[in-house]
């Protein structure tokens, strides 16, 4: 027993220390288990998302072949309108499915879209009653002393392909259904009634000023220089390929860019733009309107609440902790706002 007024034992300093540091490390053990615990649990969501992921990806590829086949057995024998619904279908199930497929599925799936719009086109162009024959009357020759009469100037071609310039990907082989060729600084414009669901093509203009009010089917745009093109929505694909220079004001499905350089491009897109061998293109939202622009999105079958216009996939740029120095965003204090 300790005797009264004695002071307690104290006990000597490394014992002190010992005792500080026995009671420091459970806790830095539990702070290490817990961690350890919050590893184990990001990895477990990780692989689950994967395995969500190639399942996803499992049921797309399956679900794009069976449309895909019957799409192509109507192509062979059934109705035309009813191949061009199910090919409407294959492409909102490619653009649903974008955000969790590889970048190569997305391609080989907009490649196999392409194709049967491109048999689609050429299959509407073999169907097409062929114009009866008939005897031309001859030219009379002129009296003599008589002035020539002047001949009237030619309108570009608004149905024939421009001469030595093969179909781009996935273009129908045959002569576009309506479109303009050739032209150099005039303005060329298109309706409704003449665009409703068919397929357009602009090639090898030069600084022209291209105006396609209503609704088409798809839209190509190929080595046109110094151009602008206005253009109501598009209920599938646009392509621009091998053009310079140009202003294009485009609302789509999906877009595709190749061997493109030195273009705007303002656009309402539902899936992610494709740019592959481009360079110096920008983007911005799409910002034109008409009258009957609300009827033509109807028509269309376009979500216009959404849009993807700042999301591109440059299929030339893989590396994916850099942005590509191919494409760009316009400055919203540049970007045009009256198009008049």
């Amino acid at each position: 027993m300790e005797a009264a007024g004695e002071a307690p034992v104290a006990f000597p300093a490394p014992l002190r220390a010992e005792a500080a540091a026995a009671a420091v490390l459970p806790e830095r053990l539990r702070r290490r288990e817990a961690e350890r615990q919050q590893g184990v649990e990001r990895q477990r969501q990780k692989k689950e998302a994967q395995v969500v992921k190639e399942e996803q990806s499992e049921f797309f590829v399956a679900a794009f072949a069976r449309e895909r086949e019957a799409v192509e057995a109507l192509l062979a024998a059934g109705p035309l309108e009813e191949a061009a619904a199910r090919l409407q279908g294959l492409q909102k199930l490619l653009t649903e499915s974008v955000r969790f497929l590889a970048p190569y599925e997305v391609r080989q799936g907009q490649e196999a879209v392409a194709r049967l719009q491109g048999d689609l086109a050429a299959r509407r162009q073999q169907l097409q009653p062929k114009k009866k024959f008939a005897f031309r009357a001859l030219k009379k020759e002129a009296a003599p002393g008589s002035e020539p009469r002047p001949a009237e100037p030619a309108r570009p071609a608004a149905a024939a392909p421009a001469p030595g310039y093969g179909p781009a990907e996935g273009e129908p082989g045959g002569p576009p259904l309506c479109g303009f060729s050739g032209a150099e600084d005039e303005e060329l414009e298109l309706g409704p009634a003449e665009l409703l669901q068919r397929d357009v093509v602009l090639s090898e203009l030069r600084g022209c000023r291209v105006l396609l009010r209503g609704n088409a089917n798809t839209l190509r745009v190929r080595d046109c220089r110094g151009c602008t093109v206005l253009c109501g929505p598009v209920s599938t694909s646009a392509l621009v390929d091998g053009c310079s220079d140009c202003l294009l004001v485009l609302a789509c499905q999906q877009l595709r860019s190749h061997r493109t350089r030195d273009c705007r491009f303002y656009v309402q897109v539902t899936s992610r733009a494709v740019i592959e061998d481009c360079t110096k293109i920008s983007f911005a939202p799409y910002a034109w309107s008409y009258p009957g622009i609300e009827r033509d999105f109807e028509s269309s079958g376009l979500d216009r609440n959404r849009n993807n216009w700042n999301l591109v996939d440059d299929f030339d740029w893989l590396a994916t902790n850099k942005p590509s120095p191919n494409w760009s965003l316009i400055p919203e204090q540049e970007r045009i706002s009256c198009w008049d």
